[in-house]
């Protein structure tokens, strides 16, 4: 990261997202994040929530903020980590980070999956239990290699994660239970969150995919653990920060061309998305 400094200046990096896998597991997490900081740049924790009240001094003491997973109500939530007591441990951590700042920033964010599809409301009344900023909501990605995977799953493993046919309706009730309560905690509209909807109708054929507004490869990118850059996390590899520098690697040819050519709007990974990103730098600087 020190060596990509001077890249990162020139870029005017703004923001700095650490995803995993876990990233409380990594050792050199608060040295990055201070380094950043140091840059004036935000730094954002994604975690499981499961390490947090061992770090959480570290984490009020080196972070901006904190959103955390959160699959449902206290059964759900442990069902779907395979975790025993990580609703728990999960509360015991926000506790604890909250014991150091009490007003560090800690969000929620929820992937719908069949496991807790019917159980949105109620996922947001355990946000509000844990004293949670906000939460989203996004549909569980079935059908990519994103995320550290290896290989696009088998259709027998996306089916115990996406919904059957006959599951659809009762998301499609949560969802427009949660549009009619119109509640601050939740931050998407009503338009995001009837694309989930489309989204499992989508993968079933009652539906087309539809790609969402998002400029995620022209304001970001996603730099893993051994130096590939990724214009998304979908998208495949554009360069590698370990063999060219960030800037060299952002503006290869092979990224120039992608940009250029790029029409999300048709392209079928896009389509697919369930995590875009449209980043509006005039609303942020006003901000």
């Amino acid at each position: 990261m020190e060596r990509h400094l001077a890249h990162i200046r020139l870029l005017e990096t703004r923001w700095v997202v650490f995803s995993g896998g876990e990233p409380l597991m990594h050792s050199d997490l608060f040295r990055l994040s201070a380094l950043l900081r140091r840059e004036g740049i935000r730094t954002t924790l994604l975690s499981t929530g499961l390490l947090l009240e061992r770090y959480a001094r570290r984490v009020a003491e080196s972070l901006d903020e904190v959103i955390v997973s959160l699959d449902g109500p206290p059964e759900i939530h442990d069902r779907i980590r395979r975790v025993p007591r990580a609703y728990e441990l999960l509360a015991a951590g926000v506790v604890a980070l909250r014991a150091y700042d009490a007003q560090f920033p800690i969000s929620a964010r929820s992937t719908i999956q069949r496991l807790n599809h019917a159980h949105l409301v109620e996922t947001i009344c355990a946000a509000k239990k844990l004293g949670l900023n906000s939460i989203s909501f996004l549909a569980a990605d079935v059908t990519s290699a994103a995320f550290n995977r290896a290989l696009v799953w088998p259709l027998e493993r996306q089916n115990e994660v996406a919904l059957a046919a006959e599951e659809v309706p009762a998301l499609e009730s949560q969802i427009e239970a949660l549009i009619r309560a119109n509640d601050p905690l939740v931050l998407e509209s009503p338009e995001k969150l009837r694309r989930i909807v489309r989204h499992f109708k989508a993968h079933l054929g009652l539906d087309t995919h539809q790609a969402p507004r998002c400029n995620a490869p022209w304001v970001s990118a996603v730099m893993e653990a051994d130096g590939t850059l990724r214009p998304c996390f979908f998208h495949a590899p554009v360069g590698n920060v370990r063999e060219q520098s960030l800037a060299g690697a952002l503006n290869s040819d092979a990224a120039r061309t992608f940009r250029a050519n790029l029409d999300v709007a048709s392209d079928p990974t896009c389509r697919r998305c369930v995590c875009s990103l449209h980043w509006d730098s005039e609303r942020a600087a006003r901000r």
